[in-house]
């Protein structure tokens, strides 16, 4: 029971950060599972045994990798004990101690770098993923609650996968692919459904990944065309052997030529009838359809009634029977009046 509470606690709380909603959370059963085991956690050993990553390599004809360097940095940090956990917290909240959030952080930065190395199949940067999951490791740290009896590095894996996840979201194409909360469920699982639909010996077609993941038929269909295909430029040439880019052989998107003439002569015969039809109105009605039916900043019935001293009830009859008459006066007058587009 504690976990299902702790659970929409825990997601109502990540709604409130930027865009790190129920998606970003990436779906967790609950952000107070059983402790995930710090062991799991460590960091990889990218420096050779019995090499040193230290200062004193700041004059090596070869430096090493930053990478590398920071990985080494990581490792100096062991995690706390519980009590430890408990103690820096509790300084951190009552006194606003920076030096026990410092110490907090610092113990657990192997968290962004283990969930960070899960992602390294999407070819992102690696000190960029680990650098989003230190952003989400800051914001759990503000959000940790010390009494659901959870070990800090359990829960804030969740958040550096949220924010390791969001990175990667943002990235994949230079134009945004996950801009609504289905397009973002379905950018982190659709592919991850179909495999496990094809172990399951059922054929991945779109109405059964709709339902699997409770998103609409079209959904699936956009993101899959989107996850199989990448950014063009287009200013990118048309073929080796071709001249010209891409940007000059698609297709224009305003109205041909000849239709936009045509338009606009049948709007500029509309003006012109419309000036007619006034000048066959007498002076009030002239007034209510200058400035009550054609004006930008129309007059109210109130205002038309005190004008002509009648009613607001009359005033609105007599536009509707001024509208009447135009539309009446522009069919007989205008042969494709029905084509004119407000």
């Amino acid at each position: 029971m504690e976990s299902s509470e702790a659970k929409g606690e825990t997601q109502s709380e990540a709604s409130e950060t930027e865009e790190i909603e129920d998606a970003e959370v990436h779906e967790a059963e609950s952000l107070f599972e059983p402790e995930l085991p710090a062991e799991e956690l460590d960091v990889p050993l990218l420096v050779q045994p019995g090499e040193q990553a230290d200062d004193s390599q700041d004059t090596a004809l070869v430096p090493y990798d930053p990478l590398q360097r920071y990985l080494a940095e990581v490792r100096k940090y062991p995690f706390l004990s519980k009590e430890e956990e408990l103690q820096l917290f509790h300084e951190y909240r009552t006194t606003g101690n920076r030096e026990a959030a410092v110490k907090l952080i610092l113990s657990n930065l192997r968290i962004s770098v283990a969930i960070a190395a899960e992602y390294l199949h999407s070819r992102a940067d690696y000190m960029d993923l680990i650098q989003e999951g230190n952003v989400g490791l800051m914001q759990a740290i503000r959000k940790f609650d010390t009494t659901k009896g959870v070990r800090f590095h359990s829960y804030a894996a969740w958040w550096v996968r949220a924010y390791v996840l969001r990175y990667l979201l943002n990235t994949y194409r230079l134009v945004k692919i996950g801009t609504t909360q289905d397009q973002r469920k379905l950018f982190y699982n659709l592919n991850k459904e179909k495999r496990k639909l094809e172990r399951e010996g059922f054929v991945p077609d779109t109405k059964l990944l709709a339902d699997r993941l409770n998103v609409r038929e079209r959904d699936v269909v956009e993101m899959s065309q989107r996850l199989g295909s990448w950014d063009v430029s287009l200013d990118a040439p048309v073929g080796p052997e071709q001249e010209g880019t891409l940007m000059e052989i698609l297709p224009a998107q305003e109205k041909p030529a000849d239709e936009s003439l045509a338009d606009e002569e049948l709007r500029e015969l509309f003006r012109r009838k419309l000036a007619e039809f006034a000048a066959t109105l007498d002076d009030r009605y002239a007034d209510i359809l200058r400035n009550r039916i054609l004006s930008e900043t129309p007059m109210t019935l109130d205002d038309i009634g005190k004008k002509y001293n009648i009613s607001r009830e009359r005033a609105r009859q007599l536009e509707e029977k001024i509208i009447k008459r135009l539309r009446e006066y522009l069919k007989k007058e205008i042969k494709d009046f029905e084509l004119l587009k407000p």
